[in-house]
């Protein structure tokens, strides 16, 4: 009976985001005392920034809210939603207590706070190349070029660069923060 009489849990307030990397973040927001002790989980909603839209090629696995044992603050994530580089989300936190049955009593969600994710670092772009030049190695002959472009490219190419496709500068498709897009110049196949 004492339980039921229990105040709710609050809402997390005071939510700080650090630590900020291509692929993690910490987090961590300010608990009252008296909710300490109580709590056993925190659920954490994370969305990449315009909402649902962009979501849509997300893999089916991947949750938008984590339910995580409660930690000591501040929090690390990483790997959960397999966070891109340079990329605008969405977060905000709520408290929970479990019960008995299994069941969640949760606080409030806390405020929704934006954030953009860094860069790749150095270290991984030269991970990226180790395991490029180990598998470039490995590849079987090509049969066939498939060029993927316009009519118009075709015909300007044949035009004005006498059938030579001459290399040019990456664009921003591909992996999103991707370190070559704008700097490399080439010819995707």
């Amino acid at each position: 009976y004492l339980k039921e009489m229990e105040p709710p849990l609050s809402a997390p307030h005071g939510i700080e985001i650090s630590d900020i990397t291509c692929d993690s973040f910490r987090v961590s927001w300010d608990i009252l005392p008296y909710d300490i002790h109580r709590i056993t989980h925190y659920f954490i909603d994370l969305n990449k920034k315009g909402g649902q839209k962009e979501n849509k090629f997300k893999h089916r696995d991947v949750p938008t809210k984590l339910v995580a044992k409660a930690v000591a603050l501040p929090m690390m994530v990483r790997g959960h939603w397999f966070l891109s580089p340079r990329t605008e989300y969405t977060l905000a936190v709520q408290t929970a207590i479990k019960r008995s049955d299994g069941e969640y009593t949760v606080s409030g969600w806390s405020e929704t706070l934006s954030f953009c994710t860094g860069d790749y670092a150095m270290e991984q772009v030269r991970q990226l190349q180790v395991k490029a030049e180990g598998i470039a190695g490995r590849m079987l002959p090509l049969q066939v070029f498939y060029r993927n472009q316009t009519p118009e490219y075709f015909q300007y190419v044949r035009e004005k660069w006498g059938s030579v496709m001459l290399p040019s500068l990456k664009d921003q498709s591909g992996s999103h923060g991707s370190p070559i897009s704008g700097t490399l110049h080439g010819v995707f196949f």
